[in-house]
This record gives C-alpha cells, sequence and structure tokens, in this order.
C-alpha cells in the first residue's frame, strides 16, 4: 500500500513538472511579459541583476551596502516587494543573464549605445559618466587643468579603456604623455588612486564616480580634468518590460528629492570615511581614555589587555560616544545596527559606553569562536580584521591564501595580503571567494594600527 502511495507521489510530482508547476519566475515562461511589474508584484519578489564594486553592491560588517544596492532597495519598498540581488562578473554578464531570465532589472549604469537599444529598454536614471584625470590636490605642484599639461607626464593606467583611452588622446595631442600600464594583476584601479593620494605616483586615470568616492577616503585628491567623452548610461530591463520600466522611470523623478535618495548619495559620495584621530588623555599620566575602567572590566572576559580593547575602541570612534560611521555603525565600539541588535545592545542605547563594549565583547567572543582553527598567537589579528570588515571576507582571504600557496592560519605577510587583493575583480570574482568585492585596504591597515598602537601603549602604561 505504501508503495502504491510512493508511486503515485512521484507521478504526481512529474506531471506538475512537466505542466510547469511552480512555474517558476526565471525559467520558460507564457508569452505574456516574463518578468514584467505584475507578475513581479504577484510573486512579491524584486530580482535586480549588478556586479560587485565600491559604487554599486558589496558587503560590509556583514551589511549587504553600496549606492545601487541601495536605490534598488527603494524602488523595491516603492513596488511594496521584496528584493534579491543576482551579481554578475561584468557588463556583458549583466545583459546575459538579463536576456535570460535570471533577472528582472539591472541595477548598474549600462552604457546607452544604438546596439543595446534592440534588446534593452533604458529606465531610472540615466547617468552622465567620462574618464578623469586623478593627480594630488595639494604640494608644490599644481594640478593640471588642461590636458594639453599632459605631454611629458607619467601616468599609470591599468590595461583596457583607461589605457586605450590615454593612447588616443596622446596621437590627438600629438604624442609626448609617458603611459604606463600597469600590468599586474594585483593592482586594482583603486589602488592606483591611493598610490597618488600617498605621492607613489602623479597621475593615473579613473571613471568619474569612482573617483569621486574615494575622495571621501582622501580628500586630497583633485579629480577636475576630464580626458573623455560623456557616456550616457542607466539602469535597463528586457524589451517585454514596458511597465517595469515605465515604474522605474516613475519612481525615479519621484524618488530624486526623496531623503533616501539624498542620503544614500551622500553616504557614498560626500561623507568622508576617515575617523578623524586626536589624542584625549596624556599617556604619560597613565590614562587611555576617560573609558579605561570599562575596557579594564570587561577585557578580562575574553582574555584580553585591556590596553588593546582602549586601542580598538580609540581607531572605530576616536572614544566619541556619539560617533555615527558613513555605513551607520555607531557609538565607542562602532557597531553596525543589526550587530549590535543581535549583541544584545538594545536600542537607542548605542550611545551608552558601557552598553557599547559590552555588546563589542560578546561580538569579538563569537567571531573568535569562529577561527578556533587559528593558533591562539594568530587568532587576534583574525578576529580584529573581522571586526572591520565582517568574517566573510576574512574567510575569502584565507581560502585565497591556501590556493596560492599561503598559509591560511597566518596572517601577517600572508592572508593580510589576500585581504588587499579582495578589491581587485581577478580575485574577488574568484570561485573560492564567496563574498565579493571589498575594500581590503582599509583591514589591512586596521589591524597594524591597533597592533602598532597597542605596542605603544604597553610601552607607555604598565599594565
Amino acid at each position: 500500500m505504501r508503495v502504491t502511495a510512493n508511486l503515485f507521489l512521484i507521478a504526481l510530482l512529474c506531471l506538475c513538472c512537466l505542466s510547469g508547476c511552480g512555474n517558476k519566475r526565471h525559467g520558460s515562461m507564457p508569452d505574456e511579459a516574463v518578468g514584467d511589474l505584475q507578475q513581479i508584484k504577484d510573486s512579491g519578489e524584486l530580482v535586480v541583476l549588478t556586479l560587485y564594486s565600491s559604487t554599486s553592491y558589496f558587503n560590509y560588517r556583514g551589511q549587504e551596502m553600496g549606492f545601487q544596492y541601495e536605490l534598488s532597495e527603494q524602488f523595491a519598498k516603492s513596488l511594496g516587494v521584496k528584493l534579491r540581488v543576482v551579481v554578475a562578473r561584468n557588463v556583458q554578464g549583466l545583459i546575459k543573464k538579463l536576456l535570460a531570465g535570471e533577472g528582472d532589472i539591472i541595477a548598474y549604469n549600462v552604457p546607452i549605445t544604438k546596439e543595446l537599444k534592440d534588446s534593452l529598454i533604458y529606465c531610472g536614471e540615466e547617468v552622465i559618466t567620462h574618464q578623469v584625470i586623478v593627480q594630488h590636490a595639494g604640494g608644490k605642484t599644481k594640478p593640471l587643468t588642461d590636458v594639453t599639461e599632459l605631454i611629458g607626464k607619467d601616468v599609470y593606467v591599468k590595461p583596457g579603456k583607461y589605457y586605450d583611452r590615454l593612447v588616443n588622446l596622446d596621437k590627438e595631442l600629438g604624442g609626448g604623455i609617458h603611459i604606463h600600464k600597469v600590468t599586474n594583476d594585483s593592482i586594482s584601479v583603486e589602488d592606483l588612486i591611493t598610490q597618488v593620494s600617498q605621492g607613489k605616483i602623479p597621475y593615473t586615470v579613473a571613471d568619474n564616480d569612482v573617483a569621486r568616492l574615494n575622495t571621501t577616503y582622501y580628500p586630497n585628491l583633485n579629480i577636475k580634468l576630464s580626458i573623455s567623452f560623456d557616456q550616457r548610461a542607466s539602469w535597463a530591463v528586457r524589451k517585454d518590460s514596458p511597465e517595469l520600466a515605465a515604474a522605474a522611470n516613475k519612481w525615479h523623478e519621484e524618488n530624486m528629492t526623496s531623503p533616501a535618495y539624498t542620503a544614500s548619495m551622500k553616504r557614498y559620495f560626500e561623507i568622508s570615511k576617515a575617523t578623524p584621530h586626536t589624542s584625549i588623555l596624556s599617556l604619560r599620566e597613565g590614562k587611555i581614555s576617560h573609558f579605561d575602567e570599562l575596557f579594564k572590566k570587561y577585557a578580562s572576559e575574553i582574555d584580553w589587555d585591556w590596553r588593546l580593547l582602549a586601542s580598538l575602541a580609540y581607531t572605530e570612534s576616536n572614544f566619541d560616544t556619539t560617533a555615527v560611521s558613513w555605513a551607520g555603525a555607531k557609538g565607542l565600539m562602532q557597531l553596525m545596527p543589526a550587530t549590535a541588535r543581535a549583541m544584545g545592545l538594545p536600542e537607542g542605547k548605542e550611545q551608552n559606553p558601557e552598553e557599547s563594549v559590552k555588546a563589542a565583547i560578546k561580538y569579538i567572543n563569537a567571531t573568535s569562536k569562529s577561527f578556533s582553527s587559528v593558533p591562539k598567537e594568530e587568532r587576534l589579528n583574525f578576529v580584529l580584521a573581522s571586526y572591520n570588515s565582517g568574517i566573510g571576507h576574512v574567510q575569502d582571504a584565507m581560502a585565497l591564501a591556501e590556493k596560492y600557496g599561503k598559509n591560511k592560519y597566518v596572517w601577517k605577510d600572508n592572508v593580510e595580503n589576500f585581504i588587499l587583493l579582495k578589491s581587485n575583480e581577478e580575485y574577488f570574482t574568484d570561485p573560492v571567494c564567496k563574498n565579493g568585492y571589498f575594500r581590503g585596504i582599509e583591514t589591512y591597515n586596521f589591524v597594524r594600527d591597533i597592533m602598532g598602537r597597542y605596542e605603544t601603549y604597553k610601552k607607555k602604561i604598565k599594565k
């Protein structure tokens, strides 16, 4: 009897599969509007296609972030549906996935071209992109203001569109630009921007949105000199989704002046990403901060030296209990909202220093357990790195280290080098990486800064 029932169940399942039972949204669909507006509303889910990058989508401290991601959230909310993100490797991959029905809309600045207009409907915000010279804003050398001033100058660029544009510009000017093609795969465009900020190289080239975002990290950059024609770009849907395109256009028109849109623009392109650091108390008097007693009280719970906990707090907030980071981390220990709630920090108590320290201690303890396979003498570095980036990116760096023959249980000169590479497409799209793009230089410096300051504290203040 049970066998007969099982056979009947199997037959029923097969019948469902053959007849399209379940009606998967991104499989083969009836001719009427695959993934158009009403179907999306009926399913309760908007599937957005985008790319990993500093301006579009990334994971930071366990939270999904990015300018295009936040706009996607706002659009999905306007439709009354949930958001799901699918990531492609490049623009060609975005278009391929869209046309294959793997997503409803591309939330990325897709170049507007005659060729693509045959298969896509462009919608949402139309932006103008162009390439700019990234140069130092201060010092004795005056910033370049005209492309003719590039003659005789050394410009360092990655192969591809930036190099191609410089070569064409050099021909237009009759030659003379010293173009250096940076073929090292471990160096990204944003790495070159960092090198300009540090004075290691004089000039590089980047898209204006990437350059603008990087000025929030490095205010000593000048990005005013354009070297290319303007390129129009926007979001896109398939030709069979005209209603979705119309909804995106209407939403954009209404959303441009909304507080949510303004906040997202400021978060990524205006607010400084650097925490200003100044000493509060004198180390010569044996005091680091007004919160030393709290650090002493709770550090023992995780077997830390209180001076190390103080160094972490200084790096995170400069001992400012009212601090709010560009990403939304709050308080003395700068926990992200979701992390704070998970660690029991009551909502509204983020500025309470003791509550902030208590929650941070719980988080550090939980993070340490996640790295139980790492030797105890090394684990501290991995915990600090995860406090800054989130556990996933550190695990990705460990996987990369192992793949390239380095010790994945040693941080310095091993795993730290691979977290640096997580801003480079070749590495963050590697199959061993599960968490995509990350600006690894922040974590690299974070761990070194904390440990260096800790050593200073130990010399100045007896335990």
